[in-house]
């Protein structure tokens, strides 16, 4: 069983937790009600974390459908039927496991070795680890002979062109811990531009990925208020490769961090999780044609629409988040597209485009 309740974990660690602390029978079958018991321990979250569960388990539902094509997961009355006015019961169908070493499982394990382990803390790193010990010579034999096997020969993941940052393992663990537990953090961290550390107490909130950084993401210390736009000020991002010492207060952290105005999909949708001017814009773009092509295959937003000006140039529209990465990516851009609108935008890119230009000249 999980050291703390599942709810504490990030989505995917409460996915791994929920599979492990299910029924293995229908005799053991156990309701939403039960499963709480060691899914959410914290009453005053309680419809949160109960909703959680319900799409916690609709989620791990559709992994074992897409990934194992299995209903292991199964659900009383069925996952297609009405349940109103019923109890559902959930349980694990017994000969199910992910532990069965055949073919696609060794790849699962691989896989999430490779590319999810350091995301995750430090001990369920260590079960992927230990799992992939236990893989004894002949079935790692016969996995290397099988269709996935011989697949594996034919993946590789080409490194950014600046490496990814050192990370200090026990500031990481910290981290996690401090997540996991919902407790305040002491960090000595090294800002970008100025020489000396400072000492701080974080709220923290979670981990953002971007490109090959890793940022802590939380609050300053500040009184709760009824007005979140006041709390909003209090967030901040630390990028983990400057927090040189990490240690953990043992002191919970307040319940309004947890409200759903603050959560890791909300900031992202206020641009808070990354530097952002103004948040969401109208851009419009004017695009040589035969570079439009990526476009096509990667929009800017759901919502892009590309319209033909003329034989060589095309009208791109999108709503985006007005952030540096979009600027550096229009700078890179800058020999195929230019910025129409918004003005503000398009009078930066020219200012960086200026300053580009003398420094070569200067050359």
């Amino acid at each position: 069983m999980p050291a703390h309740s599942i709810a504490s974990y990030t989505k995917s660690a409460r996915l791994f937790a929920l599979y492990q602390s299910l029924p293995r029978s229908e005799a053991d079958a156990v309701s939403l009600t039960e499963l709480m018991q060691t899914y959410g321990s914290n009453p005053d979250h309680f419809t949160n974390e109960r909703k959680n569960l319900e799409n916690d388990l609709t989620g791990l539902n559709q992994i074992f459908n897409d990934v194992f094509y299995s209903n292991a997961l199964i659900r009383v009355p069925a996952w297609d039927q009405n349940i109103s006015g019923k109890t559902a019961r959930f349980y694990i169908e017994p000969s199910f496991s992910i532990d069965v070493l055949n073919e696609q499982t060794v790849f699962f394990w691989e896989m999430l070795d490779k590319y999810t382990a350091n995301y995750l803390p430090v001990s369920f790193k260590q079960k992927i680890t230990d799992k992939l010990t236990q893989l004894d010579r002949q079935e790692k034999d016969r996995f290397n002979q099988s269709p996935l096997g011989h697949w594996q020969d034919h993946l590789i993941s080409l490194p950014s062109v600046v490496q990814a940052p050192k990370l200090d393992s026990e500031v990481l663990a910290s981290i996690h811990q401090a997540l996991l537990q919902n407790r305040q953090l002491r960090i000595r961290y090294q800002n970008k531009w100025e020489g000396q550390l400072n000492q701080r107490v974080v709220y923290p909130k979670g981990l953002i990925f971007i490109d090959n950084m890793i940022y802590l993401t939380g609050f300053n210390p500040v009184d709760e208020h009824i007005n979140d736009g006041i709390l909003l000020k209090a967030h901040r991002n630390f990028a983990v490769n400057r927090i040189t010492e990490a240690v953990i207060i043992d002191k919970p952290i307040p319940d309004w961090v947890g409200r759903d105005v603050f959560s890791l999909e909300h900031l992202h949708q206020l641009g808070k999780l990354e530097p952002t001017i103004d948040g969401q814009i109208k851009l419009i773009l004017k695009v040589q044609k035969y570079a439009c092509q990526h476009l096509y295959e990667r929009p800017l937003s759901t919502d892009q629409s590309i319209t033909v000006i003329d034989d060589t140039w095309n009208q791109v529209s999108a709503t985006v988040a007005n952030t540096y990465r979009l600027q550096d990516w229009l700078v890179s851009m800058s020999q195929l597209a230019v910025v129409v609108e918004p003005l503000v935008l398009k009078t930066v890119i020219l200012e960086r485009l200026h300053s580009a230009l003398e420094l070569y000249e200067d050359e």
